[in-house]
This record gives structure tokens, C-alpha cells and sequence, in this order.
């Protein structure tokens, strides 16, 4: 396997790097300078998001499931590989339990031999339904272990107690982001997340799914920003042993994101509503006070701005399947 010649860049692996985060993250560290390895099973990865990359001399792309030990000579790994969206992991409950267990002893135990930084990809799920708003990284949560939604909550849990155990015992450097609700370019139609339903409902003129009574809130960051918070966690090796919120703490409730939405779009469609279901959080806001003292951090891109973004890119998605 090639090296790269050790200077001012990283040699960073970046596993779940064929995903929607991974694999704009993988675009930005390579603009940056640095050597990338993408690895990703496919399972809802998708290659197309990283094919352009493929011919690039500081990327190699990795077809490997995290389940089963991997070897890559690295400095840094993002482990970010495991379903991330309610459609998902609903359907994959298995696979993720295990992506978040077994993927994340391997990467560990890669982390532990190469001497290498670890930073984990948790994800606000952690919280449960809060009891507390907004969560800062002190708050232990309120989550159902046999609900519907545990195989993806707790197996992020587990995730981050073994990633604490291998700082603590193995000395391993480690970093764990909570990340709350992202949204930008590369997010699948099919993804089943609210930002992707309501505007590809929007735009088909179909009514807007709406489960509860739209009174729920939620807080959505722009990819960019979010790549740029990941960014500037790797970069900065001194958050040894850190939990960090990552997200907006720009609260809206999804009724309002609905009526955002149908607005942006020009859309007549009729709001529909339907049974709230099991352990589907009733707030979600991240405290990011941690973040703005030692990352310098926090999102830039306004909600409206970053749909339109998003928009678009799904009209694009929409005209080219028509064009196939």
C-alpha cells in the first residue's frame, strides 16, 4: 500500500466515507491537502457520492464492512460508517447494532495498534426523548432500550462507552462527536429523514407527512457547516478524551418546517397528519457552548438559505432520473 509523505497533512481514514457526511467530508480533507481512505460497505453508502474522487492521487477507496478486523496505516480515523437514518436502521436493526459494536471495537483496536487518533461519530440519539432542553453533553438521556429505536440509540451508547474504555485503559486519543440533525446535497430522496420528505412531497405535490401534531422540535445544520466542525476536531489534537455537541441550536418545530418548506418550494400541497410513532423525541436542541469555546464553531448557514440548497439538488436528482 502507497504512503504519503509525512509533512503538514494527515493520512486520514474516513470509514462510512461513501455516505452523505462522509463523504463531503472526504471532498474537504482532500481540497485540504491531505491523504484520504474512504471505506464503506455500500450498505447505504453510496459510490456516486465519491466517484469523481476515484482518479484523485491522495484518495483510495476501500469496498469493506467495519464488522470484520481492517488494517489501514493512518494517523487519523472518522468513524463514521453505520445507518443513520429512522428508515434505515428500522430496516437494517441488525447491522446497525453491529456496525456500532464490532465496527467500532475494529476501529478501536486499529486506533490502539497504529498509535492513531480516534474520533467517533455519535449522534444526539444518545438523549433519547430529552427531559432537557436544550442537551448539553452532561445530560445522560432518556432512552428506551427495548423501543423501537434502541437499535440504533443504544448501540451508539455502547459506541461510546467502548470508545471511553479505550481511552481510559489503552490510552488511545479520543474525541466523541454528538451529531444532531444535518441536512445538505448528497441526502437520498428514499432517506426518510423530515428535511428529504417534505421536499420531495413538495415538489411531487403530494401532501406533507406530518407524524404527531407538528409541534415536535428539531435543529438542522447545513453540511458544510457540520464538515467544517469535523474538520477543525481533527485538526486540533489537544481534545483528548472530549464529548462535543455538534448541530445548530436553532430550534424550529417541524410544523413550521413543513409550512418553510411548502413556501420555498411554491407548493400547494395539503399538510397531513398521522400517529406519532413510539420514542420520536418531542425536542431536540443542542447546547454548543462546548464547541464555540474550544472549536471557535458554530453553523453559519441560515436554515431558509440551506433548503434552497437543498432544494435545488433534488429538483437536479429528479431531472436526471427522468433523463435515465
Amino acid at each position: 500500500m502507497w504512503r504519503f509523505i509525512r509533512g503538514d497533512f494527515l493520512e486520514i481514514l474516513v470509514t462510512g466515507g461513501a455516505g452523505f457526511i462522509g463523504s463531503h467530508l472526504c471532498h474537504s480533507l482532500l481540497e485540504d491537502g491531505h491523504v484520504v481512505y474512504c471505506m464503506d460497505n455500500l450498505l447505504t453508502g453510496k459510490k456516486e457520492n465519491v466517484r469523481d474522487l476515484e482518479s484523485h492521487p491522495r484518495f483510495q477507496f476501500i469496498l469493506a464492512d467495519v464488522t470484520k478486523p481492517f488494517n489501514v496505516q493512518v494517523e487519523t480515523i472518522v468513524h463514521l460508517a453505520s445507518p443513520a437514518s429512522p428508515a434505515d436502521y428500522l430496516k437494517l436493526a441488525v447491522e446497525t447494532m453491529l456496525a456500532n459494536s464490532l465496527g467500532t471495537y475494529h476501529a478501536l483496536e486499529l486506533a490502539r495498534n497504529a498509535r492513531a487518533r480516534f474520533i467517533l461519530a455519535s449522534t444526539s440519539e444518545v438523549y433519547g426523548d430529552p427531559l432537557v432542553n436544550p442537551q448539553s453533553e452532561e445530560y445522560h438521556g432518556n432512552v428506551n432500550p427495548v423501543g423501537p429505536r434502541s437499535c440504533y440509540d443504544e448501540s451508539k451508547r455502547f459506541a461510546e462507552a467502548l470508545t471511553y474504555t479505550y481511552n481510559q485503559k489503552h490510552g488511545v486519543n479520543t474525541t466523541i462527536l454528538r451529531i444532531f440533525n444535518t441536512y445538505g446535497p448528497r441526502m437520498r430522496k428514499e432517506d426518510g429523514r423530515v428535511t428529504p420528505n417534505f421536499i420531495n412531497q413538495a415538489l411531487a405535490g403530494k401532501p406533507l407527512t406530518i407524524y404527531g401534531d407538528g409541534t415536535q422540535t428539531r435543529s438542522f445544520c447545513y453540511i458544510d457547516d457540520m464538515v467544517e466542525a469535523i474538520k477543525r476536531v481533527i485538526y486540533k489534537s489537544e481534545l483528548n478524551g472530549y464529548v462535543i455537541n455538534l448541530g445548530s441550536d436553532h430550534e424550529i418545530t417541524v410544523l413550521e418546517l413543513a409550512q418553510l418548506i411548502k413556501k420555498l418550494v411554491g407548493s400547494d400541497s395539503q399538510l397531513v397528519f398521522s400517529e406519532l410513532p413510539k420514542d420520536d423525541p418531542m425536542q431536540r436542541r443542542p447546547d454548543i457552548t462546548l464547541a464555540r469555546k474550544v472549536l471557535g464553531w458554530e453553523p453559519r448557514t441560515p436554515l431558509e438559505e440551506g433548503l434552497k440548497k437543498l432544494i435545488e439538488w433534488f429538483k437536479e436528482q429528479t431531472s436526471a432520473d427522468k433523463e435515465r
